[in-house]
């Protein structure tokens, strides 16, 4: 079977047509903005509805030819719709930290352990959506009362392809009001929690299953073929997993601008530390440790420190640096350039030590250390939580050999990584084999 499969991340849309999990022909791509406002990361859905045809338009006639549909997305990707899908509100991405007043509040009327308890996650501003729930039903409440649908992207992109209302557990898990750890349905107490009613979410399917066909209107707007089946879809790091057929203590890390560590396991332990979430199909989960800014860190300091030198040159200075002991001074770095989506609080990053004798290259040097222990620091609390990990991991992303050597330089050696190519994408092919 052909499957068209569409990936949404934080800046663009990748498409292309697989057959199983390989592809098929040339991929196309079309970005989108996140806008930032001070603490809020939105992205203006009819830009996303713009780039998906933008991507599809590349595919050609190719796209009528396939036998069904199937989405990864970023998550969380929070979007209320009225009762035609049309949104009400901007897409509000994993980046947003607009709630951190109300995700205080929230955690201490509920109790952190019973958070932990029943939704698997503690309510991290924007990281967990139901923290955007309640930030709109105090500061909006019209548009809470008047909205028909409440879900994240790929609830969104259903209604707006398939005329669906439906969402994954992995998505349902970032949600904040789904049962996550028991894979139980929508909770009562969290809906209440956050201000919305149970009737204005979707439905949850596994990803696997059919959330409904390709419409006309669709079809005429998008060059599909109508009555195409659309998959549900899932989390983009759930698709990779199910590239290495996941089963208890596989472990996948995911190396790009941000660096997600996700554990399988079929017995989720819950720790405020770690993000818990469906796998999206079957009774699986995923413990979840990420770095929120890892190659975009890298980025940033090449951009504003070493705009002289080129990729090549900059990433050669890195692994220099990486193993000389020259530059080794007292400068420190906090790694939280994007924050930290495991804290309430909006933590923020800060170099110490710094003094008039420091030069870029210990600055660049102490960003490398930082990130490279903050890596190795998730792999004793997965030990601590799941027992000994197995010393095989899948490693996927867009990272460089220099960044995947960066974040392994404090790993014990005992472990081995094989690297998997376009596995997001290709995952979503695992989804109908």
């Amino acid at each position: 079977m052909s499957l068209l499969a569409l990936d949404f991340g934080s800046s663009s849309i990748k498409a292309a047509i697989l057959q199983g999990t390989s592809i098929v022909g040339e991929r196309a791509r079309a970005a989108y903005l996140t806008h930032y406002d001070g603490p809020r990361a939105e992205v203006h859905p009819d830009d996303l509805l713009q780039a998906l045809q933008n991507a599809l338009r590349q595919l050609g006639g190719r796209i009528r030819q396939v036998d069904a549909i199937a989405l990864s997305t970023m998550s969380p990707a929070w979007v209320a719709m009225d009762r035609h899908g049309k949104a009400l509100t901007p897409i509000v991405t994993h980046q947003d930290r607009r709630s951190v007043d109300i995700a205080r509040e929230m955690e201490k009327r509920f109790g952190r352990r019973r958070l932990l308890r029943c939704s698997g996650n503690r309510p991290i501003p924007g990281g967990i959506s139901s923290t955007t729930c309640a930030w709109f039903a105090k500061h909006h409440p019209s548009i809470l009362r008047k909205s028909n649908l409440i879900g994240h992207l790929n609830t969104f992109l259903h209604r707006q392809l398939a005329d669906g209302r439906v969402i994954d557990p992995s998505n349902a898990s970032f949600t904040g009001l789904y049962q996550t750890v028991r894979l139980g349905g929508w909770s009562d107490e969290l809906c209440e929690l956050a201000g919305v009613r149970p009737e204005q979410l979707p439905d949850i399917l596994d990803a696997d299953k059919i959330g409904g066909t390709i419409t006309p209107a669709a079809a005429r707007a998008f060059g599909l073929k109508a009555g195409t089946p659309m998959l549900v879809g899932l989390v983009d790091t759930s698709a990779a997993m199910l590239l290495t057929n996941p089963h208890p203590g596989s472990l996948m890390n995911a190396c790009g601008s941000t660096d997600v560590l996700a554990l399988c396991t079929d017995h989720p332990r819950p720790h405020d530390q770690l993000l818990t979430r469906g796998l999206g199909v079957g009774r699986l989960w995923m413990a979840v440790g990420t770095i929120a800014a890892a190659g975009s860190s890298l980025t940033w300091a090449q951009k504003q420190f070493f705009p002289d030198l080129s990729d090549k040159q900059f990433f050669g200075l890195l692994s220099r640096l990486i193993r000389s002991k020259q530059c080794d001074g007292s400068v420190n770095f906090e790694p939280y350039l994007a924050g930290d989506r495991n804290t309430l609080e909006q933590r923020q990053a800060s170099f110490t030590g710094l003094t008039l004798a420091t030069t870029r290259d210990q600055m660049l040097l102490a960003i490398a250390r930082s990130l490279a222990k903050a890596s190795a620091d998730r792999l004793p609390l997965l030990e601590k939580l799941y027992g000994r990990l197995k010393p095989h991991i899948t490693l996927t992303g867009g990272a460089d050999k220099a960044l995947h050597h960066l974040l392994h330089h404090d790993w014990p050696d005992r472990f081995q990584f094989h690297r998997i190519s376009d596995a997001t994408m290709r995952g979503l092919g695992k989804l109908i084999s």
